[in-house]
Parts: C-alpha cells; sequence; structure tokens
C-alpha cells in the first residue's frame, strides 16, 4: 500500500504546514521532513500503561525520516514542548517521491512502536500475516518486514538513550528546513 511521508491520511489534522528536504551526512542519508501540525479537529489518544499519551494535537510537530536505501520509514510524534511521546517506524518494501518532490513509500503493515521510556512494541503482525495470506505482498516482502523490524531492535533501537539522542539530534537539524514546495 502506497503511504506519503507527510501523512495525508490523519484526517484529524486540519490544518499543517510540512518543510522537507533531502539530505545526505554522516549519521543520515535520506528525507528529512518536520510536519506542523497547527490544528486538529480532535486530539489522538493513544492508551500506554494505562495512561493516556496524546499523539497529535494542536501545535504538535512529526519528525519523519526516511532513510535512503533501508526499509523503513521513522514518526517521531512530539507535543508542542518539543518532547517525544511516541516513535511509529513503518516497515516498508521501498520508497520514492512524486512528482512535487514529496516522498512516499509502500508500506508492508509491521510497525514498530517506541515509547521513551524504552518499551517496543510489534504491532500489527496480524495485518502482516494477513497480507501474505491474501496475496497483497509477497513471501520476500514478509520476510524483508521480519528482518527489518529484528534489524532495528538490534541495531538502532538497542540503546534507548542514544535512541532519544539521534531522535532529538535529527529534530533539531529539521529548525533550519525551508518549505520546499
Amino acid at each position: 500500500m502506497k503511504k506519503y511521508s507527510i501523512t495525508y491520511d490523519w484526517k484529524c489534522i486540519t490544518e499543517r504546514e510540512w518543510h522537507i528536504r533531502k539530505v545526505n551526512t554522516s549519521e543520515f542519508k535520506g528525507h528529512l521532513a518536520v510536519l506542523d501540525i497547527k490544528k486538529v479537529s480532535e486530539s489522538q489518544i493513544w492508551k500506554y500503561n494505562g495512561k493516556d499519551l496524546t499523539v497529535c494535537d494542536n501545535n504538535y510537530q512529526w519528525l519523519i525520516m526516511l532513510p535512503e536505501n533501508d526499509f523503513y520509514c521513522i514518526t517521531a510524534m512530539m507535543n508542542e514542548k518539543r518532547e517525544m511521546q511516541v516513535c511509529y517506524i513503518d516497515m516498508i518494501a521501498g520508497q520514492g517521491c512524486d512528482e512535487d518532490g514529496v516522498p512516499y513509500y509502500y508500506d508492508l503493515y509491521l510497525d514498530l512502536v517506541v515509547y521513551p521510556d524504552g518499551t517496543i512494541i510489534v504491532d500489527d503482525r496480524d495485518e502482516l500475516d494477513a497480507a501474505l495470506e491474501s496475496g497483497d505482498i509477497t513471501r520476500q516482502q514478509f520476510d524483508l518486514a521480519l528482518a527489518t523490524s529484528d534489524k532495528l531492535q538490534k541495531g538502532l533501537l538497542h540503546n534507548m538513550e542514544e535512541w532519544k539522542q539521534f531522535i532529538y539530534k535529527m529534530h533539531n537539524a529539521t529548525q533550519s528546513l525551508q518549505k520546499e514546495r
């Protein structure tokens, strides 16, 4: 399923502004984007450890990272104080850019939800299994989703303090982005 990195599918976001740029640094190569969520019709609240966790609200900001030549897309959801609330990582089959330069990717259903306390939840495994069974994805894509999830958990997500530092460093790097659309 084709998805855009700027998350047009969140219908609750009624006013947004985004900035995007392709970067090539020693720490990250690919597309970095910031979605400034100006206004929402309804706050989006997830339950976590018996508490409400707001992931989308007025004046929130999402950092979106789509690394080149890799098979995942990171969305770091930040509150109005720019504190990370949660990171949502989509496993993907491939990526590209449309004629307006907006990055997109082909979602492989499987996701990782990463909380600041270090908890990692593998999400939508049932959707991945169903997609294979229905023929929406191939066995190779199924295996790619599982291998990418495993690689992230053993690598980039292995040290939660380093992970958070990386997210905040990439977020700080986006503050100078100029709107490119």
